[in-house]
């Protein structure tokens, strides 16, 4: 068979592209906002990562600037090597003390972060005697699946979602097996917009002596009052082994931070090979989420204002008759279930004016397709009304409400 034979056969996204129902890979002009240009066209952008609307922030981009201006535009090697900058060092001691752990540890991307520690971790100088298991939430990002298929681990066990029952089902099999154990999960889920039940997990993973890791790609900068994460909501910093970060979302940046002992990071830093092998972030990047964590601190009516924004929208959506599932937080979906169904709502609010993005499988199970709707701290009311009146004038004509 040809080596490139899928590549031939896969038609359904051509499929769509015929029906003028393709959502993908869209060209945004302007920067990433409350609203946005494509093909000329303002659009309310509810697609966004960006929770504190830091993108545009003036004090942001001055200081991306000033970064390019001293260090130019890269570091043309790895930390390991010649790629570590003061700015690095600088921002992992500021990470680590906002989220209340010993160190941290940089990544290029946030995937890589996840892929670089749970390989990292599971390495050992003789792979044939790895006895560590893995436990993931079934609903786990895609990077923390793929993580775990890169890391040493004798076994990967997958949980049901957000279920505390069931996680300690899956560990009491493990009970005696002298493995080490490590529970890893989303803080806030990034398609069904639910908060992880971190108490819970604690106590479970404390019984049966696992450790703690925790995502918190879509937490930090909306749970904790400054934004440190789901630790900080629960007030359980000092229960949570890890914790991880992105810089692509509320920093308004790229990149991702490992937090936690300084001794495990100090392993990492000599065992993780997507840090080693990887060029660093660049100097614009990590001065971007300097800049954004000092805003983060001393701006906290912004992560005030989200929540007010998320309220809202879920009081309006329920009203309607949306269906949003376990949906508690900035990231709101709506429920469409069919996949036609799907691309025929995003079309019809992409038509009016709001960019939203429709998701399906893989990234969530047959029949649980979406519109992912999410929201900033700096929409205006205004807008929010707009969005809203979409919705219900769509919802009622595909007959969703």
């Amino acid at each position: 068979m040809d080596f490139f034979q899928k590549c031939y056969n896969f038609t359904e996204a051509k499929k769509f592209m015929e029906m003028g129902l393709y959502p993908y890979f869209r060209e945004i002009e302007s920067a990433q906002d409350t609203e946005v240009f494509i093909h000329n066209k303002k659009m309310i952008m509810l697609g966004s990562n960006s929770y504190l609307g830091l993108t545009t922030h003036p004090e942001v981009k001055e200081a991306a600037i000033k970064a390019i201006e001293k260090y130019g535009t890269g570091n043309a090697g790895s930390r390991f090597l010649n790629g570590t900058l003061d700015l690095h060092e600088e921002l992992e001691k500021k990470l680590a003390e906002f989220v209340g752990k010993e160190d941290s540890l940089l990544y290029s991307t946030g995937f890589q972060t996840n892929l670089g520690v749970l390989a990292g971790l599971t390495i050992s100088r003789d792979l044939s005697i790895s006895r560590d298991v893995i436990f993931i939430d079934k609903m786990a990002h895609a990077s923390i699946y793929d993580a775990t298929r890169l890391s040493f681990a004798k076994k990967v066990v997958k949980y049901e979602h957000n279920d505390m029952a069931d996680l300690e089902k899956k560990l009491e099999k493990f009970a005696n097996d002298g493995g080490g154990k490590l529970i890893v999960t989303d803080g806030i889920f990034s398609m069904e917009g639910d908060i992880l039940k971190l108490p819970e997990l604690v106590k479970i993973a404390e019984k049966y002596k696992a450790r703690v890791m925790v995502d918190d790609a879509h937490a930090t900068g909306v749970l904790g009052p400054h934004g440190e994460g789901t630790a900080f909501h629960f007030d359980m910093t000092d229960k949570v082994d890890l914790i991880m970060m992105t810089f692509s979302k509320s920093f308004a940046s790229l990149g991702g931070a490992i937090c936690g002992e300084k001794d495990v990071i100090h392993y990492l830093r000599h065992h993780s090979r997507p840090l080693i092998f990887s060029a660093s972030m660049p100097p614009s990047a990590v001065a971007t989420v300097l800049k954004s964590l000092e805003i983060m601190k001393r701006e906290p009516e912004r992560v005030t204002r989200l929540w007010d924004i998320t309220k809202k929208m879920l009081k309006e959506l329920h009203a309607m008759g949306f269906e949003t599932g376990v949906a508690e937080t900035p990231i709101i979906p709506l429920i469409t279930k069919d996949m036609e169904l799907t691309f025929k709502f995003w079309k019809m609010v992409t038509d009016q004016g709001l960019f939203v993005n429709p998701v399906v499988p893989p990234a969530v199970p047959d029949g649980s397709c979406l519109i992912r709707t999410s929201y900033m701290a700096t929409h205006t009311d205004a807008q929010l009304d707009f969005a809203l009146e979409v919705f219900k004038k769509t919802g009622k004509i595909l007959g969703i409400l």
